[in-house]
């Protein structure tokens, strides 16, 4: 008889002892112990990844800005076709008005030109 009533008492024990453990592991104090240490070591990590990502959100803002002034560039020059346009025709008519001055001043100065007889001024 003792027997049983030895196992009962064991088993009262361990229960009350196991019931002290969990409780002991899930007090919020021992929880906000872990919580503590695991922000101790994860910390300088995060703050490193945090400068990278700022840096890199910099240089990828930057990029951003070179490029969108880029497109505004080659907009504009795309809207400028019609001045080009217009500067390339009136170069060519310069060029073509110049070669015929240039013919009218060979043609006469291919011909003689009368002068005054000497006296007659």
């Amino acid at each position: 008889m003792e027997e049983p009533e030895m196992q009962l008492k064991v088993k009262k024990v361990t229960d009350k002892f196991t019931e002290s453990l969990y409780v002991l592991a899930n007090e919020p104090s021992v929880a906000l112990f872990r919580l503590q240490e695991h922000v101790r070591r994860s910390l300088p990590e995060l703050a490193q990844h945090k400068s990278d990502m700022q840096s890199w959100e910099e240089q990828s803002q930057g990029a951003i800005y070179t490029v969108e002034y880029a497109c505004s560039a080659i907009k504009n020059m795309t809207d400028s076709s019609v001045y080009f346009k217009s500067i390339d025709s009136l170069l060519k008519n310069s060029i073509a008005l110049k070669e015929q001055l240039n013919s009218a001043q060979g043609r006469s100065t291919s011909t003689p030109q009368p002068k005054n007889p000497p006296g007659t001024s």
